[in-house]
């Protein structure tokens, strides 16, 4: 009962979770805070299946929004969801197609398992003073669909084909995250940064043993900017342009005393 109560409540989350965005993203200066920072995540992701005799990469896109929240000091809780993430396995064998149920099998085309995610990390994240982090922690996952993907390509005919295997899967999904990245702009601009997922819980239901195994490559973007923030920029712009000013005084200083000294020799050459 408490499981089925738990996957209704993750299912209303996140078929709510595309408008979140949207709402999110309007409302930016809103959601930025001294101590909360708000922001899109765009990023790439390299994903395979353990358990499948395949072990080729699927490659996909994703789409969310964050929130970092300063917890202390230097140490951050990174959280937010993923509302669009496809994990999976490229390049099926013969074998694994036959555990899918995926009984045609034709050896000039190209079969991958494709399951679309949404996805929640709660990673506690600690920045150094060099603007360079290291997160760990959990991250769930709710299973919105799956299916096995068939692409093919005759000479004059390509196409796709998708059979459906969503019932073949577990819905949850939860795993362990760790990763690195970098802030840009001493630590006011955007972040990019490189994380792992290794899940827990089996992909499939009658499979052992089959877990997500994933890269993530991120962007992080923040969206509107908290009164402190706006202060440090506008503190970082002004350090900037009296480091801009005080070296073109210093150049304009050097040339003066390269000039007298340039004089100086011509007057001797005269006398």
């Amino acid at each position: 009962m408490k499981k089925n109560l738990l996957i209704l409540a993750f299912i209303f989350f996140s078929l709510s979770a595309n408008s979140q965005v949207l709402i999110a993203l309007l409302l930016g200066d809103k959601l930025n805070t001294g101590k909360i920072q708000f922001g899109l995540e765009v990023g790439w992701t390299l994903s395979t299946i353990t358990g499948l005799e395949s072990s080729s990469f699927e490659n996909n896109w994703d789409l969310g929004f964050y929130f970092d929240i300063n917890l202390k000091n230097q140490w951050y809780l990174d959280t937010g969801v993923i509302v669009k993430s496809t994990l999976g396995s490229n390049k099926l064998t013969e074998e694994d197609l036959l555990f899918l149920g995926f009984e045609d099998y034709d050896p000039d085309g190209r079969y991958s398992q494709r399951s679309s995610y949404f996805l929640i990390p709660a990673l506690a994240k600690y920045q150094f003073k060099n603007h360079i982090y290291v997160e760990a922690g959990p991250q769930f996952g709710l299973l919105r669909k799956g299916w096995v993907e068939y692409n093919y390509k005759d000479d004059d005919l390509d196409g796709t084909i998708k059979k459906y295997n969503t019932d073949m899967m577990n819905r949850l999904d939860a795993g362990i995250v760790a990763g690195a990245g970098f802030r840009l702009l001493k630590g006011l601009g955007w972040t990019i940064g490189a994380k792992y997922y290794y899940g827990f819980v089996n992909v499939y239901k009658e499979k052992p043993g089959t877990k997500n195994s994933t890269i993530f490559l991120k962007l992080n973007m923040p969206i509107g900017l908290s009164d402190e923030q706006k202060r440090e920029i506008k503190g970082a712009k002004e350090k900037k342009q009296e480091k801009k000013e005080s070296t073109e005084k210093y150049k304009k200083k050097q040339e003066k005393k390269r000039q007298k000294e340039i004089d100086k020799e011509n007057k001797k050459e005269k006398k």
